[in-house]
């Protein structure tokens, strides 16, 4: 495939998915738990109608490709190609009646984030990047997006879904990053991490991700000229506690925090 039929086929991707789950949004539906006991696990018909739909393109349109998605698990892990899907990243947003969830389509190539989309079908907005350029397209048109540069954490807008996600050691740890910042917001799922690339947000600082949750986010952020890595400054592609920043002199002062 071409640049241009490849961006085409990851565009039909989120058209699909997105005809799929927005009917679903600020309805009666019913949301299941899926933590077994644990915290909180949302997961509703929409999610699943996102995936399956995606999911029969993928094997259509590239049988050898591998896929690893929320709700329906792995297959092919180990190709040279693996899509990585979260049809609805803020279930909990989406259930709420929030429009900060999206459908987050991700590629890795030999284990490394390769290409990243988050479409928000709601708002019309698509996020996409291949870790070069990152590009947004909405109601008010199309432009590149640009992280801002940030030199201190104390000018930085930090961002977070929930403390929850953290352990003890982790909150202690989040926490001294915290204290340095100029704002800290919570409860944004993928958005925030776009809207860090598009240069409105500085700093995210997340745990307990899974593979989905962030691979997609990737390419985009560094197509915007930001940074994501795990705390200890590795690769964020199979997830875990990640810090995106903008800038990498935030990044490296968050890190130096984070650490201890």
């Amino acid at each position: 495939m071409s640049a241009v039929d490849f961006a085409a086929f990851v565009d039909e991707l989120a058209t699909l998915s997105g005809k799929a789950i927005l009917p679903f949004f600020r309805t009666a539906i019913a949301a299941a738990d899926k933590s077994r006991g644990a915290a909180f696990d949302p997961v509703t018909e929409a999610d699943r109608a996102g995936e399956a739909v995606m999911r029969q393109l993928i094997k259509r349109t590239f049988p050898s490709h591998g896929i690893v998605g929320e709700e329906y698990g792995d297959d092919k892990r180990d190709a040279e190609f693996v899509w990585v899907l979260d049809p609805i990243d803020g279930t909990r947003a989406f259930i709420s009646g929030l429009p900060v969830w999206g459908t987050l389509i991700g590629l890795l190539r030999n284990g490394s984030p390769c290409f990243g989309m988050m479409h928000q079908p709601f708002t019309g907005e698509r996020f996409w990047g291949d870790g070069g350029r990152a590009h947004w397209r909405g109601p008010g048109g199309t432009r590149d997006l640009a992280v801002r540069p940030c030199t201190t954490l104390a000018e930085a807008t930090l961002s977070c879904t929930s403390p929850s996600m953290f352990d003890a050691g982790q909150r202690a740890a989040f926490e001294r990053v915290e204290t340095q910042v100029r704002l800290s917001r919570y409860g944004y799922d993928c958005y925030a991490y776009c809207m860090l690339a598009a240069g409105h947000i500085d700093l995210v600082i997340e745990a307990s991700l899974q593979p989905y949750d962030i691979v997609a986010l990737v390419p985009i952020i560094e197509g915007a000229g930001g940074i994501v890595t795990t705390w200890d400054g590795g690769s964020p592609a199979k997830g875990g506690a990640i810090v995106a920043a903008g800038d990498r002199r935030i990044h490296a002062e968050a890190i130096a925090k984070l650490n201890g």
